[in-house]
């Protein structure tokens, strides 16, 4: 199978021609979309030539080519209609008719040159598609957020989080405004669905994408800062929440190249070191626990607090102690054999360093320290 992606290196087409190209070498797999597929990937700047032997060979194509900000409005017209009268015009020549999917936008029903262009070129595809007898999908798709998208540029999501990133302030004229929008991954499962011919359809006939999100443009703002400041606080967000875990995501893309790290404050002593790495209101904080060698650390027991520690490098042994008795239950680790030891609350315990070179703990405990209330008791083993 080859696919042609016109518009390839836009936001949506960089998106599409990676997840072929996952498909392509068999890190993925999608229905009906074999391994091997070969994706052909043109742009503005692609010779004419090279676009119509495109069209001779193609099995599908994706029409994502298309301009929203031009310099004058006449661009409207040749970057929205020529460019895909253009490609069908040499599938029709080839005689090639495959199907042929078009990315629109809800734009095309307002009353402005650019939504005008996207009617008449969604009018000129159906005809087409009507014509020729091809199958024929067009999406109008809302805003699209997601890694790659150019801030400054159509996209608040965009621009939000670059302002964000890089210590830029956001200018919120309506901050109650909602927007519709829809991610980029789903943009392209949505995308993918039409080579198999699963797409959804509204009852207008258009293709859709789900799921959509209408969130204010506050609270865009206000999760972004959040996500800001909570590297600052070790702090990751309510990634239960899909809109959130996306945004976070995309966020995360547009930081600088040389803010990817973030300092943590390690607490050292002879005994080796205990660093902090993620803590949560709701799901306990995980760290990095560092022992020199013989040394025992811990000694105390909680009423509700509960631990998991996984030895990832060097040896020991845990042990514990119910507090009400005299055993001594002992587990041995070991970084050849990782594996997760559960701390149980009511029971004493400790870890020691059998071996001869530094053991390093991850600890995950389901409440973060609170020195106000610690929760945590010394008590030998």
């Amino acid at each position: 199978m080859k696919i042609l992606v016109t518009g390839a290196k836009g936001f949506v087409g960089k998106n599409l021609c990676a997840e072929l190209m996952n498909i392509s070498k068999g890190n993925c797999s999608f229905e009906g979309i074999p391994k091997g597929v070969e994706v052909l990937c043109a742009d503005v700047d692609t010779d004419a030539q090279v676009l119509r032997e495109y069209c001779l060979d193609c099995d599908f194509v994706f029409h994502l080519a298309g301009v929203n900000r031009p310099q004058n409005t006449e661009e409207f017209t040749v970057g929205n209609v020529d460019s895909l009268t253009q490609v069908v015009t040499y599938l029709k020549e080839q005689g090639n008719f495959c199907p042929v999917v078009l990315s629109s936008s809800t734009q095309a029903q307002l009353l402005n040159p650019y939504g005008e262009s996207k009617r008449q070129a969604e009018a000129f595809l159906l005809q087409y598609g009507k014509e020729a007898n091809v199958k024929t999908y067009i999406f109008r798709f809302p805003g699209i957020f997601g890694k790659w998208c150019r801030p400054n540029y159509n996209s608040v999501v965009a621009t939000f989080c670059h302002n964000t990133a890089h210590n830029l302030p956001l200018r919120i004229d309506a901050p109650e405004k909602e927007i519709t929008l829809v991610y980029i991954d789903d943009v392209v499962r949505s995308l993918l669905m039409c080579v198999n011919d699963s797409a959804q359809r509204n009852d207008e006939g258009f293709c859709t994408v789900s799921p959509e999100y209408t969130p204010s443009l506050q609270k865009i703002a206000d999760l972004l800062l959040s996500f800001k400041e909570g590297r600052k606080k070790l702090q990751v967000p309510q990634l239960s929440d899909s809109f959130t875990s996306k945004l976070y995501a995309t966020y995360l893309s547009y930081l600088p190249k040389d803010e990817f790290s973030y300092p943590l404050d390690t607490h050292s002593d002879y005994r080796g070191s205990f660093t902090e790495i993620i803590r949560t209101s709701d799901r306990g904080q995980f760290s990095v626990n560092i022992s020199k060698p013989h040394i025992t650390k811990g000694n105390h027991w909680h009423h509700t607090k509960n631990e998991k520690f996984c030895v990832v490098s060097g040896k020991g042994v845990i042990r514990f102690r119910n507090i009400n008795d005299d055993e001594i239950i002992e587990y041995f680790v070991s970084g050849d054999k990782i594996e997760v030891v559960d701390i149980p609350t009511g029971y004493t315990h400790n870890i020691e360093n059998l071996g001869d070179t530094d053991m390093v703990t991850f600890m995950w405990a389901s409440e973060a320290f609170e020195p106000q209330h610690p929760d945590t008791y010394f008590l030998e083993v």
